[in-house]
């Protein structure tokens, strides 16, 4: 990949900002521009170095970028392909960081007038903080990068996107859209559903109590509540199966203290425990 490549970004946050400063520490991209309609994020990120340059004007970026990464809310990113696809060249890579991919991926192939270069993105990390004042360099790296081809997707773009992930520090993944977002209900969604569910029973007058236990299991909860609602909206059907999986345990759980069954409450934690273990720090 040439040192020339001009790179774009499509919302600046934790993510998008990440992806600037792993783009400029590879020394592959220049100029990397951004596009947000927040206006401080996007000044806040030129002077942490993530962006070169800054743009309310979508098209206009879409125009010079060899690589558009879209790093906006689920329910938004599809859009933002479509007019980025209606304003780039044909060469240019399109790809996002969605943590949903289903409904992107079949609105975006619905939705194209001529063939672009475009495949579904997800690398799987991040954290419930947003902006990008806690965006860093290193957050890409040895991590998974999901990508979610289809049968429409062409073979160029597949390169290019491993190629575009690889230079980030990823791991780069590849699986379809459904299997991706029935996985990521469980692995990814649901934790923060639980955290959050978690959370809201804590009355305020018993705060002072809430000791590392709590704040560790309900820090998810600490995420953006619209960015939230809206993963929980785009993959209901598998974020509701996996609550389904959540309620069947915890009636397992349930039933075993109610009727005093130590030998099986010892059998889940140590289910529980061992495959804990195994995921490591």
């Amino acid at each position: 990949m040439a040192a020339t490549d001009c790179l774009a970004i499509i919302g600046v946050g934790l993510i998008g900002g990440s992806i600037g400063l792993a783009a400029r520490r590879s020394g592959k991209y220049r100029p990397i521009l951004g596009v947000d309609r927040d206006l401080q994020a996007l000044q806040q990120a030129k002077v942490r170095g993530c962006i070169d340059e800054i743009s309310d004007e979508l098209a206009t970026v879409a125009k010079l970028a060899d690589i558009i990464v879209v790093c906006t809310p689920v329910d938004q990113i599809a859009a933002h392909v479509l007019t980025a696809a209606r304003h780039c060249r044909a060469k240019t890579l399109i790809t996002d960081s969605g943590s949903t991919k289903v409904n992107i991926v079949e609105a975006v192939e619905r939705g194209l007038a001529r063939k672009r270069l475009f495949i579904g993105s997800h690398p799987l990390c991040g954290s419930e903080k947003r902006g990008p004042e806690f965006a860093r360099e290193t957050l890409f790296d040895g991590r998974l990068v999901i990508l979610t081809a289809t049968e429409l997707t062409p073979a160029l773009a597949i390169h290019r996107a491993t190629t575009f992930w690889e230079s980030l520090g990823g791991r780069i993944w590849g699986m379809t859209a459904e299997d991706h977002d029935r996985t990521l209900a469980l692995t990814s969604h649901l934790p923060h559903l639980v955290g959050s569910a978690l959370a809201g029973l804590l009355h305020p007058g018993l705060a002072g109590f809430a000791a590392t236990g709590f704040r560790d299991t309900t820090r998810l909860a600490a995420g953006d509540p619209n960015l939230w609602a809206a993963i929980f909206a785009e993959n209901a059907p598998h974020v509701l199966a996996s609550v389904k999986l959540f309620q069947d345990r915890l009636e397992d759980f349930r039933k075993a203290i109610q009727t005093n069954d130590v030998p099986v409450l010892h059998r889940l934690l140590t289910e529980a425990k061992g495959i804990r273990d195994d995921l490591g720090n």
